[in-house]
């Protein structure tokens, strides 16, 4: 027996939703048997429905094209591209599995698919998470190598960028896969419509103290310092360029594009992942505090958005492939190819001779 929010019930062990409840049979209002109108107003889900429908429609036609495309452009399958494809895959796989279930959810008020659904969707969408979430990190790295010429005449080759997308699953699996086997566990979150790690319990069986700083660490803070290091570094060798080019128009204009991408990239990271991160730890060093569990739910909200923002970023501000993604769509393109020939070479040029 443990004491829930004040009263000494048996501590659920599917769900744990954190704030005060007028009950004694917690059960009685379980996210998985009646809709969570006790939490929120029902505008409230019906709005994040609304919400996550967009996120699938278009996360997953985005996210399908840069698929389609990949599949039907010979020129698109370079070494970068193939890393932007493990991303939409990963991407896919958020916006089909999480996106897809939590309209559903919201629609109903309450998790309607039961527990076991529940703890598929959170590793499902957890698993696509961590995948993206590396992914945009060998992005960095790739960009690093491949401008900054740390290795010298070392050559980024397609091998090493199927290695790099094997490297994200595996890296994924590790971070996704504890929850299936004890190390935390798989709950509703937040207004308990959609799945993910429990992030709210403390002092038992599953340890998320622990797993939680695992995350942290393991998969916020270190992507987040290898994509601070690898765009400081790159953002630094165009720089230098630049200045050593002052009266080059091209060079000048290829250091402004790259600055602005860089820019946007580490933002949309942030944008993704810094709410879960910053919730995560302050629901860990703040236990027992109230908190709104509408609040609760942007995290979520924003990590399934990167499904629609990541490929906007990373493959429509890429000129190959929007040229190549008007072609299929019958919209013409292929004006952009010579530019973004251009563009390539002046920012391949740079980096020590």
């Amino acid at each position: 027996m443990r004491a829930y929010h004040g009263r000494v019930t048996e501590l659920p062990e599917d769900f744990y939703i954190p704030i005060a409840l007028d009950t004694d049979n917690i059960t009685s209002l379980s996210p998985f048997l009646v809709p969570q109108d006790h939490l929120a107003s029902s505008g409230t889900f019906y709005v994040m429905s609304i919400f996550m429908f967009f996120i699938f429609i278009v996360g997953t036609a985005i996210n399908v094209l840069t698929i389609a495309c990949t599949a039907q452009y010979k020129k698109l399958r370079s070494h970068l591209n193939y890393i932007l494809l493990n991303l939409a895959v990963a991407n896919l796989l958020v916006s089909c599995v999480g996106s897809s279930t939590a309209c559903c959810t919201f629609a109903s008020r309450y998790f309607i698919f039961g527990p076991l659904a529940c703890k598929i969707e959170g590793f499902m969408v957890t698993l696509g998470g961590m995948v993206s979430l590396w992914s945009l990190a060998v992005v960095a790295f790739e960009r690093w190598l491949v401008i900054c010429k740390p290795l010298g005449n070392f050559v980024f080759k397609p091998d090493h960028a199927i290695a790099c997308c094997v490297f994200t699953w595996v890296i994924a699996l590790i971070a996704s896969g504890p929850p299936l086997v004890g190390w935390s566990r798989y709950i509703p979150e937040g207004l308990q419509c959609s799945c993910g790690p429990d992030w709210y319990t403390t002092n038992n069986k599953y340890n998320n103290e622990s797993y939680v700083m695992f995350l942290f660490c393991f998969c916020f803070a270190v992507p987040l310092s290898t994509i601070i290091f690898c765009y400081g570094q790159l953002l630094i060798t165009l720089k230098m360029a630049a200045k050593a080019q002052a009266e080059s128009a091209s060079t000048q204009k290829a250091e402004r594009e790259v600055t602005r991408m860089v820019v946007v990239m580490v933002m949309g990271f942030l944008v993704c992942w810094l709410p879960y991160a910053s919730f995560a730890l302050w629901v860990v060093n703040n236990r027992g505090q109230p908190f709104d569990l509408r609040f609760a739910s942007i995290p979520s909200v924003f990590s399934k958005a990167s499904a629609v923002y990541n490929p906007v970023i990373y493959v429509l501000l890429n000129k190959q492939f929007r040229s190549c993604m008007m072609k299929m769509l019958g919209m013409g393109g292929g004006d952009d190819e010579e530019s973004s020939t251009q563009s390539v070479t002046e920012v391949s040029k740079v980096g020590p001779a």
